[in-house]
């Protein structure tokens, strides 16, 4: 697929086949979370897997959505190691930047394989904390299901370029 097209294929998936996903799918698609640029390099981010067979319980309490936890054969979990981060001077921490690069690099590869994923923000940070196992000083801010799309793309309204870049001054 090209990348104008994966650019314009890639939706919010809120339905999965019953398949699981070859493994050398998903080592790309890991791979292409890990080859993301971060601020001076620091890397402050990681990445947990998370299988959903036998965990939908659990997973439902992160976030109840059905099709969340009991339909897709994997969540992926994007966390930020704040300490870790490049601060800019004005003391702006990139942790947050970092990782959506990042999970947009994984994002974007998972469309390229076929696969689907919904970013996913509004969850319960307490029950993933406990339900991940997260260190103190790791924030999980980002989550997806991953799997093969069970539904169809519908039409999205997008802004013009016009109405969204400004050419040399605002």
């Amino acid at each position: 697929m090209e990348y104008s097209q994966v650019i314009t294929e890639r939706y919010s998936v809120r339905a999965y086949k019953d398949r699981d996903i070859e493994p050398n799918k998903l080592e790309r698609i890991l791979e292409a979370f890990t080859a993301a640029p971060t601020a001076a390099n620091r890397q402050p981010i990681a990445l947990i897997v998370v299988k959903t067979e036998g965990r939908e319980q659990e997973l439902k309490r992160i976030y109840r959505a059905d099709w969340f936890a009991s339909q897709p054969p994997y969540v992926l979990v994007g966390c930020t190691i704040p300490e870790k981060a490049w601060v800019r001077q004005d003391g702006h921490n990139y942790a947050d930047v970092d990782l959506a690069i990042a999970f947009d690099h994984l994002v974007l590869a998972a469309t390229a394989e076929g696969l689907g994923t919904c970013w996913i923000g509004a969850f319960d940070k307490e029950a993933a904390k406990e339900v991940l196992g997260l260190p103190e000083g790791v924030e999980a801010l980002v989550m997806t299901p991953l799997g093969y799309p069970a539904d169809a793309k519908r039409p999205r309204l997008r802004k013009k370029v016009e109405q969204l870049v400004h050419r040399e001054r605002w």
